[in-house]
């Protein structure tokens, strides 16, 4: 189950109104696909799927994180983008 903190932090990526970039993007992409999904699953999309590819590749580095250190690593980020 996500802690309140997080579903929060999730919430509030959805209403920012600055692009935090396509490096962050991926990056709280995968932390929270870790956190909600566990460790990547499936096969890795072709070259013809690049934004697919990309997401797949930011999700898989984090194979074996736990779903709670996910959370709080997603919660940080967002904590940075937020407090400027």
């Amino acid at each position: 189950m996500a802690s309140a903190e997080f579903e929060q932090a999730v919430e509030t990526v959805k209403g920012l109104t600055a692009d935090p970039g396509n490096d962050v993007k991926l990056k709280l992409y995968g932390l929270l696909k870790q956190a909600t999904e566990g460790d990547v699953s499936g096969s890795r999309p072709g070259f013809t799927n690049p934004v697919g590819r990309a997401k797949y590749d930011a999700w898989a580095t984090l194979s074996g994180t736990a779903p709670e250190a996910a959370e709080q690593q997603y919660v940080t980020i967002v904590r940075d983008l937020t407090a400027g």
